[in-house]
């Protein structure tokens, strides 16, 4: 069965945070290792990380997981830039990518499967993961469309060619209300850390 490649994005400079999200330390680890070890929890064949701001600190970091490196010399230049380092990393026998941010650590192994899964039963060229009215991450992208995704335009991220593609997209269960809470600043920051542990399927602490 050809494979399905996990790329995480986290190439970023936190700008709007004002200091490297990457390694922002929930609950003793850093946020990067936890989208990492959800990433490697689900089936997926492999996973490529993509650096650069801050580089040597994430593979820091990371070092000792299983994952492949790829530094985006381009990163200041937008997050397309990155998504498409990882589209041109892929072996020829990847069927499909899927892509999570870097910044997003309550991603589910869970829902990343069931992208897997609908791209392997339907041929879907994108999957995404629905959160009641709205669609989020993780994003799988078939192997047809990564002659497209490796031009991306510098800040387009992958969002062109979803709306390229719109009556082909597949949705699955990701298993919430919201897609999962990101850090861009630092009140998303606060609510992350407030958040996490319902995330992990606990009670939250009292405001």
């Amino acid at each position: 069965m050809s494979r399905i490649v996990g790329i995480v994005l986290a190439a970023g400079m936190s700008r709007r945070l004002g200091r490297p999200k990457q390694l922002l330390m929930l609950n003793g680890t850093p946020l990067i290792a936890h989208v990492v070890d959800r990433a490697l929890a689900s089936t997926l064949d492999e996973v490529i990380l993509i650096t650069g701001a801050h580089g040597a600190d994430v593979r820091a970091v990371i070092e000792g997981r299983k994952v492949l490196f790829v530094h985006n010399p381009d990163f200041e230049e937008g997050q397309g830039t990155s998504l498409a380092a990882g589209i041109i990393a892929l072996d020829a026998d990847v069927d499909a990518a899927v892509v999570m941010l870097g910044d997003q650590p309550g991603i589910s192994p869970e829902v990343i499967d069931r992208a897997i899964k609908a791209r392997r039963e339907s041929g879907a060229p994108v999957v995404m993961a629905r959160y009641g009215n709205q669609r989020g991450h993780p994003v799988l992208f078939g192997g047809e469309l990564f002659p497209e995704l490796r031009n991306l335009d510098a800040d387009a991220g992958g969002r062109e060619i979803v709306r390229d593609h719109q009556d082909l997209v597949v949705l699955v269960d990701g298993g919430a209300d919201a897609p999962p809470p990101d850090v861009d600043t630092e009140e998303a920051w606060a609510e992350l850390q407030y958040q996490w542990p319902s995330l992990r399927g606990l009670a939250p602490p009292a405001r």
